[in-house]
């Protein structure tokens, strides 16, 4: 009984862990997916935040894919699509206190030539 009060609290952290990382690495990915594919000619940042949005919905909870935005800015004199998505996963996805974090994707938009 004593061994199971130390390691069932460790379970759990490396479940929080686990369930944190997979939620963070995935929005990730979507963020970068989206910017791509928002930076191909005729297409804008609408389109990158609702690949975004798609893409993450239909891996993780859609909750988690509430906070995007996508934008155009300069960078180094280039137009660049800049997904983000901020996002808070519960305490071992039942409720607690919530780890909060912003990831982001980001693409050189194509010009016509």
């Amino acid at each position: 009984m004593l061994v199971l009060a130390v390691v069932l609290p460790l379970v759990l952290g490396i479940l929080q862990l686990a369930l944190t990382l997979f939620v963070r690495n995935t929005l990730a990915s979507a963020a970068s997916d989206g910017a791509r594919y928002g930076a191909v000619v005729g297409r804008g940042p609408e389109d990158a935040r609702a690949r975004t949005v798609s893409q993450a919905s239909s891996v993780v909870s859609g909750r988690f894919a509430d906070d995007v935005s996508a934008d155009v800015v300069s960078v180094d004199g280039a137009p660049t699509v800049v997904v983000t998505v901020r996002a808070e996963v519960p305490a071992l996805g039942i409720g607690g206190p919530a780890v909060a974090f912003e990831v982001s994707g980001s693409a050189v938009q194509e010009t016509e030539q």
